[in-house]
């Protein structure tokens, strides 16, 4: 077994003053280790597409994840979805990456735009096998996996971008692989390139999509784990068991709460220091103590990254302040959305007195909901999280 996994990300742009996106990206996790990724882009724009969309991806994620073959999965889809009365086809086109046993990644694609596949920072041209299913012409490749492999799946409207406008012919893929060969080298996550990528078709149609727009981004990285201890034990007998446990895991350490970082500091034999470049920020400042990677302030600090994480599902509009700010929230962010997939966290039950003042927001439940909705945030993310309690 290689120590390599899958980081996913996508997002998606609507046609200009349609409510809903024509086009659907469904993730579906067969093992620990290999996933099924649709994307379909339904005929039209609207409700419509957007149905037809949702119900393809659901449909063939559900049955490539049970094992079933892609000609199954295809006649199935065939029978199930309506056929246009206007134009006299039917559903939507797909494109279907299936990472197996984070070895090996088979791409199957119907009229999408072909896959691009960026290795050691250059487009690779993969083989591609040509089948008839039904009637339907698909394509199949299965390509071996290396670290820092990049797989980008479109639906058109990414290559539609600037018809007409910025360009006579739209974004042609040529253009798109040297916009994606530039991006490379910098080992951004797969939400931020996708992000990029349509922020840029989006700009390119002048902020009024002529086609739903989406972008799914796949990068081949090797596991790095990261560990978070925040709060005190409840029991004080257990803080030596709990130090321990959290210092013998690989991987960075980030300590959150002032008193947690105290008892490290004891445990370790190590001053606890306050920096002094404070940033101006509505997060307190940081901490240092030698041996540590980060340290930061614990509950005002673990809501703004919880913040944070909720935008990078969403519309990653947060990226900006995050990704370059040298406050606590940022550089927890960039630890556990960037780089970590196994996040550890090691959380202290004990009730801290500052907070059982009526004036301030927080109790003790607000900090255990931190931690379940942050887990469940960087689940979503496709990070593996354990959490172990005190």
């Amino acid at each position: 077994m290689n120590d390599l996994c899958a980081d996913i990300g996508y997002k998606s742009i609507n046609h200009f003053g349609e409510e809903l996106c024509g086009d659907h990206v469904d993730v579906v996790e067969e093992s620990e280790n290999s996933t099924v990724i649709v994307l379909a882009d339904g005929l039209g724009s609207g409700v419509k597409a957007s149905i037809l969309s949702t119900l393809t991806s659901k449909i063939i994620s559900t049955m490539m994840a049970e094992g079933l073959p892609i000609e199954e999965c295809v006649s199935t889809i065939a029978a199930t979805l309506p056929v246009c009365s206007v134009r006299g086809v039917a559903y939507s086109t797909f494109t279907i990456i299936h990472i197996k046993n984070n070895e090996t990644a088979e791409i199957i694609q119907y009229d999408n735009p072909h896959v691009i596949v960026i290795r050691d920072e250059k487009n690779y041209d993969y083989p591609k096998t040509e089948m008839n299913i039904d009637g339907k012409k698909i394509f199949k490749s299965v390509i071996n996996l290396q670290e820092n492999d990049i797989f980008i799946a479109m639906s058109d409207g990414c290559p539609h971008a600037g018809i007409g406008m910025m360009y006579n012919f739209g974004w042609k893929r040529e253009d798109i692989v040297d916009f994606l060969e530039t991006l490379a080298p910098a080992g951004y996550t797969a939400k931020t390139l996708s992000t990029m990528l349509v922020d840029e078709c989006n700009k390119l149609y002048g902020g009024k999509p002529g086609d739903d727009a989406t972008a799914c981004v796949v990068r081949i990285r090797k596991r790095e784990p990261m560990n978070m201890l925040f709060g005190p034990p409840s029991n004080r007998d257990d803080a030596n068991r709990m130090m321990s446990l959290f210092f013998s895991k690989e991987g960075k350490h980030i300590i959150c709460g002032g008193t947690t970082s105290s008892i490290a500091a004891k445990y370790l034999g190590k001053e606890l220091r306050a920096t002094l470049n404070f940033e101006k920020s509505d997060v307190p400042p940081i901490a240092e103590i030698e041996g540590v990677d980060l340290v930061t302030e614990g509950v005002i600090t673990v809501n703004k990254v919880l913040e944070y994480a909720k935008d990078y599902l969403g519309d990653n509009e947060h990226y900006e302040h995050w990704s370059f700010k040298r406050d606590g929230a940022s550089l927890i962010s960039r630890l556990l959305f960037e780089e970590a997939t196994d996040i550890n966290f090691y959380v202290g039950r004990a009730i801290n007195p500052a907070h059982q003042n009526p004036d301030l927001p927080i109790n003790f439940s607000i900090k255990m909901n931190l931690v379940q909705e942050l887990s469940e945030c960087l689940k979503k993310m496709g990070k593996r999280i354990k959490v172990s309690y005190f």
